[in-house]
């Protein structure tokens, strides 16, 4: 599976009405760490089809962050029913990431 795009008008379907745990990347262009988080996220989603990995670009949108006091980019949060079961802030190794899952 390939990472999903979440946006404001897709959150609820593919982020809270997930049948499977989502990892979400709040993360930005400019943003340094953010870009090696990325490569390590699309290796995941092409290695594990049980989970859903969405990215969210905090400056398109900043409704999405406010709602996860998203306050320092790169955040990692997962959503397993709808509900937040880990967080993370900062550039993260894959294996420390696979294990917030």
């Amino acid at each position: 599976m390939s990472v999903i795009n979440i946006t404001r008008n897709n959150f609820q379907n593919e982020v809270i009405n997930s049948d499977k745990p989502v990892l979400l990347d709040f993360w930005a262009p400019w943003c340094g760490p953010c870009r090696m988080v990325g490569p390590i996220l699309e290796e995941i989603a092409g290695e594990r089809s049980d989970i859903k990995i969405g990215k969210i670009n905090v400056d398109e949108q900043p409704e999405l962050a406010s709602q996860f006091r998203v306050m320092s980019i790169p955040t990692l949060i997962v959503i397993k029913d709808g509900k937040i079961v880990n967080q993370s802030m900062g550039a993260k190794p894959k294996n420390t990431i696979l294990a917030m899952l």
